[in-house]
C-alpha cells in the first residue's frame, strides 16, 4: 500500500527501459553517491522512498525501481518470483550497476534477498525490511480486499468516489491515461496474484547469500520476534534492527529507519 513519504527538497529523474515491448520505469534521485537500488512493496511504487532517498544523500545515490505492473511500469504477464527478479538484473545491467546495495520492503525485500541469492555477484549488500524468510497463505489472500477496488474511471472524481474509503490511502498515487481516463497505480488482479505467489518457504534463498545484510523489523509488523531471531543467528553477517512500528516501518517510523539504515550503510566500509 501507497504511503507518500515524498520530500520537497528531493526531486527525482524518471527514466525507463524496455523489455520485450514492456517499459520499466525507475526513479533515480541522482547524485555522485554509492547506488543503492531500492524495491518497494506491494500497491506501492518508487516514490515511496523520496524521504529515504534524502536522507541517505549524498553519500548515497538511490535509484527507486516502480517494480512490475505497480506505477509507472507496465503490467507483466506474470507475477513469478523468477520475473521479478530478472527485472531487477534488467535494470542493473542497464544502468551498469557493480554490486550496488539492494533495499527492499515487504514483497522487495524478498526480491532483494531472492536477487542476492540467485546472482550473488550482483549485490554487494542487502536491507531487507519486513521480509519474512517464510511465510505461508493459510487464509485468505490479504490482499482480496482490492478486487472490490475499480481500477478505472471517466474521471479522478469518479475514481475516488468509487474507492470509498480506500481513497485516503490511492488518492494521490491515481494516474492519468492517454484518453484523459484515469486508472489506480496497479491492477487489483495482478496484487492479488503476485501476494499469492511470494508466500512460501524461502529460508533456502535467504541462507544462500553471504553478502552483508540488514533486517529491519516493526514490532507490529508481520515477521515474528522468533523468526527475526533466527534470520538472523542462521545468516553470517546479519544484523537487526527493531523498530517500535508496523509492517510499513519506512513510514511509521522514518526517522529511526533512516537511521538504522545509515548506520548500516556506514558499516559497509570496514567490509569493502
Amino acid at each position: 500500500m501507497s504511503q507518500d513519504t515524498t520530500s520537497p527538497t528531493t526531486t527525482p529523474v524518471r527514466a525507463g527501459l524496455d523489455i520485450a515491448g514492456r517499459r520499466l520505469s525507475y526513479l533515480d534521485f541522482g547524485g555522485t553517491g554509492r547506488p543503492l537500488v531500492a524495491l518497494h512493496g506491494h500497491m506501492s511504487e518508487g516514490a515511496s522512498f523520496a524521504g529515504l532517498a534524502a536522507a541517505l544523500a549524498p553519500e548515497w545515490r538511490v535509484i527507486a525501481l516502480d517494480q512490475r505492473g505497480h506505477g509507472e511500469s507496465d503490467r507483466a504477464a506474470d507475477y513469478s518470483r523468477e520475473g521479478y527478479i530478472a527485472d531487477v538484473v534488467a535494470l542493473l545491467d542497464h544502468l551498469g550497476l557493480d554490486r550496488p546495495v539492494v533495499l527492499g520492503h515487504s514483497l522487495g525485500a524478498v526480491n532483494a534477498y531472492q536477487l542476492a541469492a540467485r546472482h550473488p555477484g550482483r549485490v554487494g549488500a542487502v536491507v531487507n525490511a519486513e521480509g519474512p524468510a517464510s511465510f505461508g497463505l493459510d487464509g485468505p489472500n490479504p490482499l482480496a480486499f482490492v478486487l472490490a477496488l475499480p481500477y478505472e474511471a471517466p474521471t479522478r472524481e469518479a475514481l475516488i468516489e468509487g474507492l470509498g474509503q480506500a481513497a485516503p490511502f490511492f488518492g494521490d498515487a491515481l494516474r492519468e491515461n492517454p484518453d484523459g481516463t484515469w486508472r489506480l497505480p496497479f491492477h487489483p488482479q495482478d496484487m492479488v496474484d503476485s501476494e499469492e505467489l511470494v508466500h512460501g518457504d524461502h529460508w533456502s534463498d535467504w541462507l544462500a547469500s553471504t553478502c552483508p545484510a540488514l533486517l529491519v523489523r516493526g514490532t507490529k509488523g508481520v515477521i515474528p520476534a522468533e523468526q527475526a531471531h533466527a534470520m538472523v543467528e542462521r545468516r553470517p553477517g546479519t544484523h537487526l534492527a527493531e523498530l517500535e512500528a508496523d509492517h510499513f516501518v519506512y513510514a511509521g517510523d522514518p526517522e529511526g529507519f533512516a537511521t538504522a539504515v545509515r548506520a548500516f550503510l556506514r558499516s559497509l566500509d570496514s567490509v569493502d
